[in-house]
């Protein structure tokens, strides 16, 4: 038999290398194993995405409708005036009330003066100050009053919802418009309570938005399960802006601390009661075909990393009895 031993190919990444024996004018790919500590598995939760803020806002006060300066798509700054209500019976209280304020601060000046004079009892300027005061409040409430005619955006978003139009008369808490933050958003992903131990408030972890791969932190869980199910709702935020209501899926890797060796998928072959077949070269120089018994942990895309009596430096058979038989000595 002729050994031809080939450089370690880039598959050493994952525990082997490979070399070839020639038998019979036919090559035969062997693969020489290593030892790993653990293994990590992928799971693909899928998840949405959602507004970090999604507000119904309305006015504070009765009134009618005067003029609504967004619609449905529009994209709005916090403090942006979005709607008023007709304020010209506001604004003739806010004007008597500026004249009574006006008329009682002329009356208590004129009254300090007299109480200093000993013409009028404290009784009488003690009846001036406060006539003053509540002038004064009356002011500051009819200018409130006032504010709540003008509705502003709380944040930076999108309108979402137009739920009136010009003219209506509305209650206080009829909603008027509906904002969705344009800033950040969050994934809502629903986590089996086998997972939960996996995940890390504040751990930074991959997601998927189509074919694009983002970024997102675990923000907080859920205390409790979702509806009776044995899943609990993680949430995750992101740095960057993504359109709510998209799709997402978390790509969660778990670590499972269990020695075993990755090998391709081809160099197996189905055995009895769960287990599979590796074939193997000998090392006591004779180069026989031996056969061991594994258990397969875990399969990820073409390869299976698997348990059993195989050790360090073992020269595992791709193509398993597809390649050679069993007990077949190489020469």
């Amino acid at each position: 038999m002729t050994i031809y031993k080939e450089l370690c190919k880039s598959i050493i990444l994952i525990g082997f290398c490979s070399n070839t024996f020639l038998y019979a004018d036919q090559k035969i790919e062997v693969l020489e194993i290593k030892t790993a500590s653990s293994y990590e598995v992928s799971k693909t939760l899928p998840g949405e995405l959602l507004p970090f803020q999604q507000s119904k806002i309305a006015f504070e006060i009765t009134g009618r409708i005067k003029s609504i300066s967004v619609d449905i798509g529009d994209r709005v700054e916090q403090g942006d005036v979005l709607a008023k209500l007709n304020d010209s019976e506001i604004n003739a209280n806010l004007e008597q009330a500026v004249a009574r304020l006006d008329l009682a601060k002329q009356v208590l000046e004129r009254f300090k003066d007299l109480k200093q004079k000993g013409f009028i009892s404290n009784q009488e300027f003690d009846k001036a100050e406060s006539e003053y005061l509540v002038a004064k409040s009356q002011v500051k409430f009819f200018e409130v009053k006032k504010a709540q005619t003008i509705l502003k955006a709380p944040y930076d978003g999108f309108i979402q919802n137009r739920f009136v139009d010009e003219g209506t008369v509305i209650n206080g808490s009829n909603p008027i418009l509906e904002i969705l933050d344009s800033n950040k958003v969050e994934a809502h992903v629903s986590i089996p309570e086998d997972l939960i131990e996996n995940l890390e408030i504040s751990k930074e972890y991959s997601f998927l938005i189509g074919q694009e791969e983002v970024i997102g932190k675990l923000k907080r869980l859920a205390p409790m399960s979702i509806s009776g199910s044995n899943s609990r709702l993680a949430i995750f935020e992101f740095n960057n802006f993504f359109v709510p209501g998209s799709l997402i899926d978390l790509i969660l890797k778990i670590r499972r601390n269990e020695r075993g060796f990755w090998l391709p998928i081809n160099s197996l072959s189905q055995s009895e009661q769960g287990l599979w077949s590796v074939y193997s070269i000998s090392a006591d120089g004779k180069s026989t075909v031996e056969k061991d018994l594994v258990q397969v942990l875990h399969f990820e895309n073409n390869f299976a990393f698997v348990s059993g009596t195989l050790k360090d430096g073992d020269l595992v058979v791709k193509g398993g009895l597809s390649k050679i038989i069993e007990g077949q000595t190489l020469k």
